[in-house]
């Protein structure tokens, strides 16, 4: 793929609550400040907290035309529920990356998928911050795929995350150098 073609179509899911729409912001303006173009499209769950929340995001070097993401590139799940519904709509030699704190059985999905799970919830436990897993798994994505980084998004993170909550800035910055950090030690990156 040259630079000029590149295009990533990702789907970011959990249940209400868990920061998704928070990832995919970020993700979204991550790759804006790279000089990206971006496309950002969430979907909440009749429910909200509690219930499903997931968003789509593409990334490209040109214009996006259609926001709407059918069969992704690359997954990013932090429930079950989620994995079951999105999993199956991964592209042959798409990436997943799963929270194996919370999903505990293997995934039924195409061989050539690669698939991380990563301790996310245990990882911010570990970080004092529960709520920060999605962080550890948005860095382990950023890590994998390469083309924006973690610390990239710790700079962006500020402009996605209300001001009330900038005293979370330092434990979110370490939660996504974690999760890139897991990546290099798991992975071949």
């Amino acid at each position: 793929m040259t630079a000029d073609s590149f295009y990533e179509e990702i789907v970011i899911a959990g249940f209400g609550g868990q920061g998704i729409m928070l990832t995919g912001k970020l993700l979204a303006q991550t790759a804006m400040k790279a000089g990206k173009e971006v496309t950002y499209m969430p979907a909440y769950g009749a429910e909200v907290r509690g219930g499903t929340a997931n968003c789509m995001v593409i990334i490209a070097e040109k214009a996006i035309v259609c926001p709407v993401v059918v069969r992704h590139d690359s997954l990013i799940v932090l429930n079950k529920a989620s994995l079951n519904k999105f999993g199956p709509r991964l592209k042959n030699g798409g990436l997943l990356i799963m929270d194996s704190s919370l999903i505990d059985t293997e995934p039924q999905l195409d061989d050539s998928i690669e698939i991380i799970p990563i301790p996310a919830n245990e990882l911010a436990v570990e970080l004092g911050s529960k709520k920060s897993a999605n962080m550890v798994v948005l860095g382990a994505y950023l890590q994998k795929r390469g083309y924006l980084t973690a610390d990239g998004a710790a700079q962006a993170l500020p402009a996605v995350l209300a001001r009330r909550y900038h005293k979370t800035l330092p434990v979110n910055t370490e939660a996504l150098r974690r999760g890139a950090e897991f990546v290099k030690a798991c992975c071949k990156v």
